[in-house]
């Protein structure tokens, strides 16, 4: 695997499999494509964030680390994304990430998917609507993980 880009362009996976190639090329101008190396922390829990990464290669550990224990959160991998709240709502980081291994992302700024939107309507509208879809899909996976400990709790209250 390379480690520059030579011609660097979003492929179709993840968030922008909808779009088609001219628009994936265009949108790939908005934002910038960044190597990131085994071990090197992307994002900083607590730190301001107000981008969206698309993961091209690789894999990232979404985690926090509080009294020196780390708890993974995610593992990402190309296709998925990371920071699409953040689009909507910039704010400090709820988490870390962490390469695992050498990876390629393209990063955006709300700037950035906002002049895309601007100026490619009907493109931008796919990317948005595949970024609530993402978001929603994230809420109901977190929603049945809450349920889940929530009914555990309640039957080891029962017993106790």
């Amino acid at each position: 695997m390379s480690t520059e880009f030579n011609s660097p362009q979003i492929p179709a996976m993840g968030l922008v499999a909808g779009l088609e190639e001219d628009d994936r090329l265009l949108l790939s101008g908005y934002g910038e494509f960044l190597p990131v190396q085994e071990d090197q922390l992307l994002i900083q829990e607590g730190q301001e964030q107000d981008a969206l990464y698309f993961v091209i290669s690789g894999i990232l550990h979404v985690h926090t680390d509080k009294d020196n224990k780390r708890t993974l959160i995610a593992r990402v991998t190309p296709g998925e994304s990371l920071g699409e709240i953040n689009i909507f709502d910039p704010g400090t980081a709820s988490a870390s990430v962490t390469a695992k291994s050498f990876s390629q992302v393209w990063k955006a700024t709300r700037e950035d998917v906002e002049g895309f939107m601007t100026e490619y309507p009907e493109a931008g509208n796919l990317l948005l609507t595949a970024m609530v879809a993402e978001m929603s899909r994230r809420i109901r996976h977190m929603n049945d993980k809450l349920v889940s400990v929530e009914a555990e709790a309640a039957y080891q209250s029962f017993w106790d």
